[in-house]
């Protein structure tokens, strides 16, 4: 099992985000996610650095631990050839420790460049699909020219590429999205102990490594641990089909602001008892998942890296399903 610790964007400055990937590699993390957003989920949260600069800066400050978006939206805010150009840099600035992970979007990030975004989740999916053709288009090298349904590419070449191109984890809620991880993707990514995910994404033909955020929230009493994640991350209980789709910070306040301390103990490993981060986690690995990405919204990043160290590490790595995935 690869444990890996999310850098979370919308909640910290480009600083501090640096400060805990370092720690993070200290602290024996197998790799690093990186979130990918133009506006936090809250405005209490109050941050939003750009991304790919700070994959840069960590490819520069760190040796070992592996750097993952989760997840890049190739096709609004960014055009997939931007994406592919970014990726290819980051990878040869790391070393190869860098996977591509790419999504169909939410509108809280993509409407801000006024193209709009799409409507329909069938829309979605095809112009990611028509992206990460794009993206491979152009890491094979030469000059390349791409006329889809919904993006275009127009004689266009990257200079500066790897030997190897980067793996590519497509993230999915359901089968349409998991059969398209496997058809153009190398891996799957997920955020949901969904065993049908996997299910799906195998069924289809894929082989890949598979991604999953496991919320978690680490303070010395499970009390902190709730409110904090009160405070800046109810937002994620909100679920994929509100998420997806408001547009605004203000929005997600409101549509989370009956989320209580109940649902959060449902939904998160709150507090000090290692035991409740190994039980979340096991979730995941019943469900398939091999890669997981414990994001913590806990009020102290420092105390968590420490706990992880000291009482997750190992007994999270041992980590095996009880049962097959269905």
């Amino acid at each position: 099992m690869k444990i890996g610790y999310k850098l979370a964007t919308e909640a910290f400055g480009p600083e501090e985000i640096l400060r805990q990937a370092v720690l993070a590699e200290a602290a024996g993390f197998d790799f690093v996610e990186i979130s990918d957003h133009f506006h936090p989920w809250l405005d209490g949260q109050g941050h939003s650095p750009f991304t790919w600069t700070l994959l840069g800066a960590i490819a520069a400050r760190t040796e070992r631990v592996a750097l993952v978006t989760g997840v890049t939206c190739p096709t609004v805010r960014y055009h997939p050839a931007i994406i592919a150009q970014a990726a290819a840099t980051t990878a040869l600035l790391c070393g190869g420790r860098f996977t591509l992970g790419v999504g169909s979007g939410e509108r809280l990030n993509e409407h801000v460049v006024g193209r709009g975004f799409p409507d329909t989740v069938r829309v979605r999916h095809a112009m990611l699909r028509e992206a990460v053709e794009i993206i491979r288009l152009l890491w094979r090298g030469g000059y390349h020219s791409y006329e889809g349904r919904y993006l275009r590419l127009e004689d266009a070449r990257i200079f500066d590429l790897p030997d190897e191109p980067p793996l590519i984890a497509v993230a999915a809620s359901g089968r349409p999205s998991a059969e398209l991880a496997a058809q153009v993707g190398d891996g799957l990514f997920a955020t949901e102990a969904d065993p049908r995910i996997v299910g799906h994404y195998r069924d289809a033909g894929g082989t890949g490594p598979h991604y999953a955020e496991v919320p978690v929230a680490w303070a010395p009493r499970e009390e902190a641990a709730v409110q904090a994640v009160l405070a800046t991350s109810r937002w994620a209980l909100t679920g994929w089909k509100v998420m997806s789709e408001l547009p605004n910070p203000v929005n997600f306040d409101a549509a989370s602001g009956t989320v209580r301390a109940d649902d959060v103990l449902d939904a998160f490993a709150c507090g000090p008892d290692p035991d409740r981060y190994v039980a979340a986690a096991q979730r995941y690995a019943d469900a398939g998942f091999d890669h997981l990405v414990l994001h913590n919204a806990g009020p102290d990043p420092d105390g968590f890296l420490g706990f992880y160290r000291t009482r997750l590490a190992d007994r999270l790595r041992r980590l095996a399903p009880r049962a097959a995935a269905v």
